[in-house]
């Protein structure tokens, strides 16, 4: 036996059954999109590793990215995100878009990660921004978007919340303990990962990160201040919006939430499941200044989130909250008695899909025993026979393939009778 070729470590293979599910979160980011006005968009799936080099860090650039050369020798690299394509895009037609833009994709991205549960080397994800506006309000916008989502999948505030903070005022309470401002990122970088760290190797990190023991205590005192965001005027108009946006429920302030740091400056969030094994965030996201500068384009400021289909499939498998799959790929299947009635088959075939019914054709003649097994086990509740004397007379029997009962009838009155059985 030969040796099957096997896939490339950390890519996707999409069988029927699994491309359901793509399909499925495709539909529900595509509704909750839609629901608040934003328009579909995409770019392209290969760039210049230049686009990536200014804004998303060297880790991505070299380390997390699928790069090669092509036969120009110019480098260029499977996207790893989207964020620097939509900043060109928008900077190209910066002079001719209407403002503030709305746009949102769905499509697919290569990392040169380790593979693991929650994470492949190919992944499709949601991408969704609002642009040309700057306020608290529109945060809210994109926090009501993620949460229409949660929601429209069955999964309530009860089982995932979005927690929300604001890199402006963590940067003034950093200042208020007179932390430096070099210092800034890597302190971030720690609160970043506390979640993951024993406590005691965290505070040792960041002593030795320079903080003294004093503004270590401060800064553990800020991270456990659930009320901070009172202190903030953008975090209290964001809430304020929320609750007129009907989903407050979904909202929880949480100082620790420190993502993007290289790209967002003001509001950011996380939405997580709240009892499951997988502890990835499902979305998240924040607001981001001067996102064209980079590539050419005047400032512009914007906001926008993130989700990867593997994580929240995961979430939705283990929930049970993923809709059954349907192994049918049509309703009925009309069989093919013998060759000389092949072709009057595909014709009976060709017009109940003009009436509207989704139908298979057996592919040869074949004994009808095999052909009803055959549309018994794609779950198909219809099989139709094309005999010599149906043919003759403009008939057809139609087989019940729940209860096996079976009826001759005209065949102009079969899609009619087609659509009943099947309902």
């Amino acid at each position: 036996m030969k040796k099957i070729i096997q896939t490339v470590k950390g890519v996707r293979e999409f069988y029927p059954e699994t491309m359901s599910l793509r399909n499925y979160l495709y539909e529900k980011v595509r509704n909750a999109s839609q629901a608040f006005g934003y328009q579909e968009w995409d770019g392209p799936f290969i760039e210049t590793i230049d686009l990536y080099a200014a804004k998303s860090g060297e880790e991505l650039v070299k380390k997390q990215s699928f790069t090669f050369e092509d036969r120009g020798g110019d480098l260029v690299t499977l996207r790893p995100e989207l964020t620097p394509s939509l900043a060109r895009m928008i900077a190209a037609k910066q002079n001719e878009l209407a403002f503030p833009v709305r746009w949102w994709s769905f499509g697919p991205f290569w990392r040169y990660e380790q593979p693991q549960k929650g994470r492949t080397r190919e992944f499709f994800q949601w991408n969704i921004d609002m642009l040309g506006v700057n306020s608290p309000e529109a945060d809210a916008e994109l926090i009501a978007v993620a949460a229409t989502f949660l929601r429209s999948v069955g999964l309530s505030s009860e089982r995932a919340l979005i927690y929300v903070n604001n890199r402006r005022l963590i940067d003034s309470e950093f200042n208020a303990l007179s932390i430096p401002q070099e210092k800034k990122l890597d302190i971030a970088n720690l609160v970043d990962r506390r979640t993951k760290m024993d406590p005691a190797k965290w505070d040792e990190n960041a002593l030795e990160l320079g903080l003294l023991q004093q503004q270590l205590d401060g800064l553990k005192d800020i991270l456990g201040n659930y009320e901070l965001w009172k202190k903030s005027d953008e975090l209290t108009r964001l809430f304020a919006a929320l609750e007129v946006l009907g989903v407050s429920d979904y909202i929880k302030f949480d100082p620790n939430i420190m993502r993007g740091l290289l790209y967002y400056t003001g509001t950011v969030f996380e939405a997580f499941e709240t009892s499951g094994s997988l502890k990835r965030a499902i979305l998240g996201g924040g607001r981001y200044d001067n996102l064209l500068a980079d590539v050419g384009g005047q400032p512009l400021s914007g906001v926008g989130f993130a989700m990867g289909d593997v994580v929240a499939g995961i979430v939705l498998q283990e929930a049970s909250l993923l809709p059954e799959f349907d192994l049918t790929p049509a309703s009925a299947l009309v069989t093919v008695f013998d060759e000389s009635l092949l072709l009057k088959s595909y014709e009976l075939a060709s017009k109940l899909r003009q009436a509207g019914l989704k139908v298979m054709v057996f592919p040869e003649p074949a004994k009808l025993p095999k052909q009803f097994k055959f549309a018994d086990k794609m779950k198909m509740k219809v099989a139709l026979v094309l005999g010599p004397d149906e043919a003759a007379n403009g008939q057809v029997a139609v087989k019940n393939l729940l209860n096996g009962e079976q009826v001759i009838i005209p065949q102009e009155a079969a899609a009619e009778y087609i659509q009943k059985l099947a309902c």
